[in-house]
């Protein structure tokens, strides 16, 4: 996704979306070559912009309520290939290269537990290897 900064053309998008009652909508973060979903997190209008704006994944932290630009702390950033609005206008899929991993718990990808018919729960996903930016 080429950044862009047309502030007119994201405050169209911006009002056409269905934010929650906090001002929020879900994002699901997808890596754009194989497919594999990594995370999902919540947006606001701000971190909507900013994504839009630096084609670097943005986010909004309902736990310490505030601006949370993935990999600012870590390293591990989303650039944003695509930005995909759903047919309600209440959830955003975005299309990114992940480097390192997606999840704060040191996983590729937040989804590693799989829930099975008898109601257990299986953890399907090692750890990257320390070092490791993919």
């Amino acid at each position: 996704m080429t950044p862009h900064s047309d502030n007119a053309l994201h405050a169209a998008l911006l009002d056409s979306l269905t934010f929650n009652d906090d001002g929020l909508i879900p994002a699901i973060a997808q890596q754009f070559d194989t497919g594999e979903v990594l995370m999902m997190a919540w947006m606001n209008r701000d971190s909507l912009s900013e994504t839009l704006t630096s084609s670097r994944a943005c986010y909004y932290s309902r736990s310490r309520q505030a601006f949370w630009r993935k990999g600012d702390t870590s390293g591990h950033i989303q650039v944003v290939k695509s930005c995909h609005i759903d047919c309600d206008g209440d959830t955003i899929l975005l299309l990114v290269d992940q480097t390192g991993a997606a999840c704060h718990e040191g996983t590729r990808t937040c989804f590693t537990r799989v829930a099975t018919a008898d109601g257990s729960v299986t953890a399907t996903g090692p750890a990257l290897p320390e070092g490791s930016t993919k």
